[in-house]
């Protein structure tokens, strides 16, 4: 985007000029307007759990930035030839998602297209003192995560007709999770630096965090949580490409200077894999004081929400995995 004019104004709070997850636009002293899109091709075979998966991962990026999704529309794009009934099931997959939100869905756009595509535009609103944002990381603090791991190498076994039915059940059930109720207790707790783990996968948000946070993280590789399965995945080699390119851009913010990278040498190939492989609807990453950690883990739970602490911001603009 560095080559955009940017576009400035006294109440956009969050746009161009900042990489975070969605735009944040204040409306008045107690109102910010948040705006963002997301869509994608299918990543499961059912049409309904496809538009629900979709719809989940659209309406995150507003719980990412610590507000409640208002309304959404369809984005949509199908071949000439795609079967109606399935256009009809994915709508009605994304529909229930955003009913379940508490939001309105109030139409969209469609258009054709060689290979299925569906997500939503997701308009969300928060308190302009209470947006959370990717460079709100502080030193000292503990670092949390609020979903497994390793959708991205189970839903790869599954286009392979390799995944167990138990584990790609797990999955669907972890992205089709709103990260609704883990930003109630974020924004109870006055959390400010968060993101949601989506395409650049755990590390490759993390670092995100990092650079714009101008500190660092020191994650525990035995704390981050996995869904069943995903390591059995890993080892076969069950990923897509993003891995290696989350991978490649940490080495490069390595070489540049920018962000030293750390791995312990006696962690496995498929452990790293794993931490760089891309996401689809993951949890929320994110740090609060080390006093306040029971007060997450009790909140959370209060609300029925799982959640993991995986360890903690350092001074050090660098990543470092034990």
């Amino acid at each position: 985007m560095d080559h955009l004019t940017k576009h400035e104004h006294p109440d956009l709070l969050v746009g161009l000029t900042q990489s975070d997850d969605a735009a944040v636009y204040r409306l008045n002293d107690r109102q910010a307007i948040i705006q963002t899109v997301d869509f994608f091709p299918p990543i499961v075979d059912d049409p309904y759990t496809y538009g629900a998966v979709a719809a989940a991962n659209s309406m995150s990026d507003v719980y990412a930035m610590g507000g409640q999704v208002l309304l959404a529309l369809n984005v949509a794009g199908f071949p000439k030839e795609f079967p109606r009934s399935a256009i009809r099931q994915i709508f009605q997959g994304g529909a229930d998602k955003v009913a379940e939100a508490g939001a309105v869905l109030a139409g969209g756009h469609t258009v054709v297209d060689k290979e299925p595509k569906y997500g939503l535009c997701v308009t969300g609103l928060v308190h302009p003192e209470k947006v959370t944002i990717k460079g709100g990381l502080r030193p000292g603090h503990r670092l949390f995560l609020s979903k497994p791991l390793g959708t991205g190498v189970i839903a790869t076994a599954g286009k392979a007709e390799r995944v167990q039915a138990a584990h790609l059940e797990a999955a669907i059930q972890s992205m089709t999770r709103l990260n609704r109720g883990a930003a109630e207790v974020l924004g109870e707790m006055g959390v400010r630096g968060c993101t949601d783990v989506t395409g650049f996968g755990l590390l490759g948000h993390g670092g995100e965090m990092a650079l714009a946070s101008g500190c660092g993280f020191r994650l525990r590789a035995e704390a981050v949580p996995l869904l069943p399965g995903a390591t059995g995945y890993a080892k076969e080699g069950f990923f897509a490409g993003g891995m290696g390119r989350n991978r490649t851009y940490l080495e490069v913010l390595a070489k540049e200077g920018k962000l030293a990278l750390r791995i312990a040498p006696g962690l496995s190939a498929e452990q790293v894999g794993l931490l760089c492989d891309s996401e689809t609807s993951g949890g929320l990453l994110f740090s609060a004081p080390a006093e306040r950690a029971q007060e997450v883990r009790d909140g959370f739970a209060t609300k029925g929400e799982p959640v993991w602490e995986i360890g903690e911001v350092i001074a050090e603009q660098a990543i470092e995995v034990a």
